[in-house]
Order: structure tokens, then C-alpha cells, then sequence
């Protein structure tokens, strides 16, 4: 018996302490590697940020009678649109006066800026910036 007291003693030495259900399955996992941002193309001031699937256009002051096809035809010309998200409002049914327009490439979206900012689209001065910008770094971590 007193074999099994020191093969036992090991044992306990050697094992992980930790609670809570599926801990067999997390030890038996592959470890996962995540997709880690650039720290030199995020270095600096503010600026344009990719989302998960493409470059994101906001889309301001659009009409309320406005429709995805009128919103489709005035920025396709600067490229591939990927994707058109207009909000409505529930009461009313009409537009809520924004949109996002979706595109593949950044020079895509950044020209659709450049060109249909502060243009007309159903008799209204639309504006037009990125949808998601980067922050400032901080100098010192919390």
C-alpha cells in the first residue's frame, strides 16, 4: 500500500486546480489565435477603420421617402456595393434620414466621400463620412 501512497501523492502534486463544468473538454482544445490589428497602421491621430466585413460609409440627411434603389443609384457609381442598411421608423414606415452603405475596397469608400459629400439626393444636402474611425492612442495604459 504504500506504493499507491506515493504514486497518489504525485498525482495530486501534478494536477491543475479549477472548477466549474467542461474543464476536460478546454484542456483537450486546440488553442485559438486570434486576428491582432496592425499596431503601425493603427499608430496615430484618428482615422478611417475597416469593420469586420468591408468599409462602412454613414450616410446623412437622406429624405424619408428615400428608397434603398435611390440610395443604391447615387453611390454605386464609386464602386461594388456590398451592403445598404436604411433604418425605418416603426410608427411611420419612412426612412429615419440616415443609411450605411457597405463597400469592399477603402479607395471605394473614401471616393464615394469625396464625391456625394454635401450633394443633393431627392432634393436634399446629404453628408457624408466614415462610419467607423479609429481613437486616439492614450499615452499611458489604466
Amino acid at each position: 500500500m504504500g506504493d499507491n501512497d506515493v504514486e497518489m501523492e504525485e498525482v495530486v502534486a501534478g494536477a491543475e486546480k479549477s472548477k466549474g463544468r467542461g474543464l476536460a473538454q478546454n484542456r483537450n482544445r486546440e488553442k485559438i489565435v486570434y486576428d491582432v490589428v496592425d499596431e503601425e497602421a493603427s499608430s496615430g491621430g484618428g482615422g478611417p477603420q475597416r469593420s469586420v466585413e468591408g468599409w462602412i460609409v454613414f450616410v446623412t440627411n437622406i429624405h424619408e421617402e428615400a428608397t434603398e434603389d435611390d440610395v443604391h443609384d447615387k453611390f454605386s457609381e464609386y464602386g461594388k456595393i456590398k451592403n445598404i442598411h436604411l433604418n425605418l421608423d416603426r410608427r411611420t414606415g419612412f426612412l429615419k434620414g440616415y443609411a450605411l452603405v457597405e463597400y469592399e475596397t477603402q479607395k471605394e469608400a473614401s471616393e464615394a466621400i469625396e464625391k456625394s459629400n454635401d450633394s443633393d439626393l431627392l432634393g436634399q444636402n446629404v453628408k457624408v463620412d466614415w462610419c467607423f474611425v479609429k481613437g486616439k492612442k492614450s499615452a499611458g495604459k489604466r
